[in-house]
């Protein structure tokens, strides 16, 4: 009896450990999470003030970065994320999805698939820093300056492995009856593939050009060696191009307190950008799958 009791009891003994470690790890990752967001909370809200008090200030979506010491706020900057991400999305949403449904419809488990498959993962995992590294040598150096166009090809390179792997997913959960009512109706493939397989789809799909939106918002290092940085507002894209990402990395290492406080509205206004498109992406994956 005593035999059998005691691996029982080490057992016991170890799942216990282990759940206490679990519990440990996951409470000290939400303190850290908690800390974080208290302190974006509490320095972000008060960038979205007035130095002096009285309420919320205009001049932050109204005026572009100013001069240390000179009142100013994050329009260019606004602008210049907003164009850059929405040119990236365009042709990220664009070459993934195609990607996504020929590794889904036509490669399958061919070896030129995995080939393809195996090069888009490792794309997914690259630093981005490497991808930022990667448009200045064949874009920014050759042509000799920066522009809001290099910022977007690079985002762009970010977003659409996610946009491909999402799409693959998602095209493959759909029920392989979907394909043979429409062919054995007459359909062609590519028609098939459109009109029913993608409609079944639209909302996984929607989610994963979210999340990759998401995921490009907050990027830095590409950046600063693609688009770099423009103190004014401007909507030439073959220009340097202000963003938000830039001008927080700019803003916060410096020693003017104005400047700080639109660094830490400028973050808290791209966690609360990239908090909205997660709830909303995460919406949009709930109501598919109870559908």
């Amino acid at each position: 009896m005593t035999a059998v009791a005691a691996p029982r009891l080490s057992r016991r003994l170890g799942e216990g450990a282990f759940l206490a470690f679990c519990w440990i790890a996951t409470l000290v990752a939400i303190v850290a999470l908690a800390a974080i967001l208290w302190s974006l909370l509490q320095q972000g809200i008060g960038g979205f003030l007035k130095p002096g008090g009285g309420g919320l200030d205009p001049n932050l979506f109204t005026r572009s970065t100013p001069a240390p010491g000179s009142e100013g706020g994050l329009l260019n900057a606004i602008v210049g994320s907003l164009m850059m991400c929405v040119a990236a999305m365009i042709g990220a949403v664009l070459i993934g999805f195609l990607a996504g449904t020929w590794l889904s419809e036509y490669a399958r488990e061919s070896h030129y698939g995995k080939v393809i498959r195996f090069l888009n993962d490792v794309l997914l995992s690259a630093p981005s820093i490497l991808v930022g590294l990667f448009i200045y040598e064949i874009l920014v150096a050759p042509l000799k300056g920066f522009s809001g166009f290099a910022g977007a090809v690079a985002l762009a390179l970010i977003a659409a492995p996610v946009i491909t792997r999402t799409t693959e997913d998602v095209l493959k959960l759909q029920p392989t009856a979907l394909r043979e009512a429409s062919v054995a109706l007459g359909a062609p493939v590519w028609k098939t593939i459109f009109d029913v397989i993608w409609k079944s789809a639209r909302g996984g799909m929607l989610t994963g050009a979210l999340l990759a939106f998401a995921r490009i918002s907050g990027e830095t290092a590409p950046l600063l060696f693609t688009s770099l940085n423009n103190q004014f507002l401007s909507f030439d894209m073959t220009k340097p191009t202000a963003n938000l990402p830039v001008v927080i990395f700019n803003f916060a290492l410096s020693a003017y307190d104005d400047w700080r406080r639109l660094a830490w509205a400028g973050a808290l206004l791209i966690a609360v950008t990239v908090l909205s498109v997660t709830v909303v992406a995460r919406i949009l994956a709930r109501e598919k799958a109870s559908a």
